[in-house]
């Protein structure tokens, strides 16, 4: 999938404008990145395109950090000036079009790293 698709899947899912989509996704993989271990942030980064691997890289740290779905939301939302809502829906949506970027192996390896709230997310998305 190329990045340019995956930001369309984003913009339709959640309402939001191309920019505010690409946006969203961007804060949404560097803030994931922060809850992954640095060998799970380079199998995610080997099956995203450039652009997404980049967000990945920008926000992945040495020392994981552990937040939770919520807490994910309302950086998203504050960063982007987002309501809690639109950002919600967003990271969903974001968690929803990974499933279908990357490998069913990556996908479950990502969502074991990022814990059941995620998933529970990512298959309402």
């Amino acid at each position: 999938m190329e990045e340019k698709d995956f930001i369309r899947a984003v913009s339709e899912r959640t309402g939001l404008t191309r920019q505010e989509a690409a946006d969203l996704t961007r804060a949404t993989l560097e803030t994931l990145a922060h809850r992954l271990s640095s060998g799970e942030a380079r199998d995610l980064i080997t099956e995203l395109p450039e652009g997404l691997a980049e967000s990945v890289r920008r926000g992945a740290t040495e020392r994981i950090e552990h937040i939770d779905f919520e807490e994910t939301v309302r950086r998203v939302a504050e960063r982007n000036m987002l309501k809690q809502e639109e950002a919600d829906r967003g990271v969903r949506a974001v968690l929803a079009e990974l499933r279908e970027a990357v490998s069913d192996k990556e996908f479950g390896d990502l969502m074991s790293q990022l814990g059941a709230d995620f998933a529970q997310a990512a298959a309402s998305g």
